[in-house]
């Protein structure tokens, strides 16, 4: 088995996954397996009394969280469509019992929007940071919407403060690598920097470093908002409902919803999300990185921060 799963990851690596999805793929796949074994039942000799089972096994008996069990499903779907693939199985016993038994948790989830804070929550958020390099990270992820995984590969040199824009790292959810940043978040980030020099005892080359002086983690990021957000009451990390918690996603949700809102063009927030093209014909509409550049300016809104 443990060669099994060795395998579907280097599969995985092939298909361009990111690394970092990769630890969250094993474990998926091994809670799986230990739950097998302790059943005494083969991955190959899985069927739908044993996934129903499993699925009791971690809402009762874990207490794993329905968004959880949805993720550990498509992890084992991919894994079992790997399978398939090479032959192990005949087909991927995961499809029919994922589509009758968690549907009904994702439904039950759509019910619950993700918190959008206004921009005075937005601008009492970001002040509320006596850190300064938690007052920039927020206020980088609010002002350009950047994914976490995009903030924590940033580095120094990527930052132009002369043409105030950031080229990002290549990923495979983004096309356009080329975001701005306004007035604002700029003051913040260069009193960043001028901390930040005294911190990296490492000579890392990170925009954004932890006290210990290496790259920030991805958990670092999300204790930097939350804690933020919790201290103000925008965050309740005990409540069940998505509406009650802020992470840093919802920093990139608050900058989609809000640049919308002050009447920028859908293609324009498209191309600062980097979103990949719905349409045929926006292959062929090429957005002028200046023209992008002053509609950013004109509709990012200003916080006072």
């Amino acid at each position: 088995m443990d060669r099994l799963i060795e395998d579907f990851l280097q599969d995985c690596k092939i298909r361009g996954m990111s690394p970092r999805t990769l630890p969250g793929y094993k474990s998926a796949v091994k809670s799986f397996d230990q739950f097998l074994n302790a059943q005494d039942i083969t991955i190959l000799d899985v069927d739908k009394e044993v996934l129903r089972d499993f699925i009791e096994y971690m809402r009762n008996g874990r207490q794993v969280a329905p968004r959880t069990l949805e993720l550990i499903f498509s992890v084992l779907s991919s894994f079992y469509e790997y399978l398939v693939y090479e032959g192990h199985v005949m087909f991927n016993p995961i499809l029919p019992v994922r589509k009758r038994y968690l549907r009904s948790f994702k439904k039950n989830h759509d019910n619950h929007e993700r918190k959008l804070v206004s921009l005075e929550d937005m601008t009492r958020l970001i002040n509320s940071c006596l850190d300064i390099r938690d007052k920039a990270i927020i206020a980088l992820l609010a002002k350009t919407g950047i994914r976490r995984s995009e903030l924590i590969t940033l580095d120094l040199d990527d930052v132009d403060f002369v043409e105030q824009k950031i080229r990002l790292k290549p990923t495979a959810k983004r096309t356009n690598r080329t975001i701005f940043f306004d007035d604002e978040t700029a003051f913040i980030l260069r009193r960043w920097i001028r901390i930040r020099e005294g911190m990296n005892h490492l000579g890392s080359s990170a925009l954004f470093i932890s006290g210990w002086g290496d790259r920030i983690s991805r958990n670092g990021v999300y204790l930097t908002v939350t804690k933020a957000a919790e201290r103000i009451g925008l965050h309740n990390s005990d409540s069940d409902r998505m509406e009650d918690h802020f992470s840093p996603h919802c920093c990139r949700h608050w900058f989609t919803t809000h640049l919308r809102r002050a009447g920028m063009p859908r293609e324009f927030i498209q191309e600062l999300r980097g979103d990949a093209r719905r349409e045929a014909i926006d292959i062929y509409d090429h957005i002028d990185k200046k023209e992008l550049k002053e509609s950013y300016l004109v509709h990012i809104p200003r916080l006072g921060i």
